[in-house]
């Protein structure tokens, strides 16, 4: 008999092992997990990833288009974990007023997000701007307001929002004491001024009570304080300010919850796009409250609200639909 030969023999062996292998599925793919909010949400509020799809998990932006407090609204939240160490909070200061778009287009880096910032007027910021322990400009030290026949100086402190080195963040009232302007201390309380009534005492360490200097590296100014300690809180009459309070307008606004997720809100308003008018500030207060923010305060608003996402526009700008020049913004930044 013929013998067969090596090859054949081996071809045998291996093809009479194969056909009696198991068959192995292949592995399914692994689903995508749906992503967890920061938050709860509140109702009509979504999880919006069309602008924050390249982002880390823990930045979120949520959208609101429906009717809050009776109200046909249309907000957009930028959120996420103060704790998270890749992510930067910057304020920023300009020596010439540009738009947020344009601070964005300046700024080395990516930008997750930027909003305008506080108060100014001709180049000058009447709010708190402080980066990385330097004080670019304080909070307004004295107003002139009206008192009778004539007018008098008050001395507000005002809201302030500001982030420490451990990047826990806060809100507080604040004044920056002394004759220069890199001390600023804050308060549990604002300084009880009300317009008619005779001004209060310049704030300094002990008025009001409880001050001491304010241990945070990084800050933005505003007004005025809408939530404090997990209540509606609006020190608009303390503070001084008086910008359409009770009024629909566009409006900005910055807050935090319990757990430390910074919450950054602008709302449509002037009607640019009909039937969008904007909220008073009665109506932001309970919505960051809504949110879950424990403490939140107010930034400029009506036509300087801007709020750029991920290189996207959110709101759209008021009255003539162009973003208007601000002095300050806040940029949310990769570190």
């Amino acid at each position: 008999m013929m013998k067969k030969s090596l090859p054949f023999l081996m071809l045998l062996v291996l093809f009479g092992c194969a056909k009696n292998d198991p068959v192995v599925p292949p592995t399914p793919p692994t689903p995508p997990q749906p992503v967890k909010p920061l938050i709860t949400l509140p109702a009509g509020w979504k999880l919006n990833s069309s602008f924050s799809a390249t982002f880390p998990t823990d930045i979120q932006v949520y959208t609101f288009d429906s009717v809050f407090s009776g109200r046909k609204t249309r907000a957009y939240c930028f959120a996420y974990q103060s704790a998270n160490a890749t992510v930067e909070f910057k304020p920023a200061l300009a020596s010439a007023a540009k738009t947020p778009s344009q601070f964005v287009l300046d700024e080395p880096g990516l930008v997750y997000a930027c909003i305008n910032g506080g108060y100014f007027g001709t180049n000058q910021s009447f709010s708190l701007i402080k980066y990385n322990d330097n004080v670019l400009a304080p909070n307004v030290k004295a107003l002139s307001r009206p008192l009778g026949s004539g007018t008098a100086t008050y001395y507000p402190t005002r809201a302030a929002f500001g982030m420490t080195d451990t990047r826990s963040p806060d809100v507080k009232w604040v004044y920056s004491i002394g004759s220069g302007n890199s001390d600023v201390y804050a308060y549990p309380s604002p300084s009880p001024n009300l317009l008619g009534s005779a001004p209060q005492q310049v704030p300094d360490a002990g008025f009001p009570v409880g001050g001491a200097s304010w241990k945070v590296t990084s800050a933005i100014g505003g007004s005025p304080v809408l939530v404090y300690n997990n209540q509606v809180n609006i020190t608009d009459k303390e503070e001084l300010i008086d910008i359409n309070n009770s009024s629909p307008r566009p409006r900005s606004a910055i807050g935090y919850t319990g757990s430390g997720v910074v919450l950054i809100v602008a709302i449509q308003g002037d009607g640019f796009i009909a039937g969008y008018d904007g909220m008073s500030l009665p109506e932001l207060a309970a919505l960051m409250k809504d949110l879950g923010c424990s403490h939140a305060m107010n930034l400029d608003g009506g036509g300087s609200t801007s709020m750029i996402i991920g290189g996207m526009q959110t709101v759209k700008p008021s009255a003539t639909g162009v973003e208007r020049p601000v002095v300050s913004v806040l940029m949310i930044r990769k570190k």
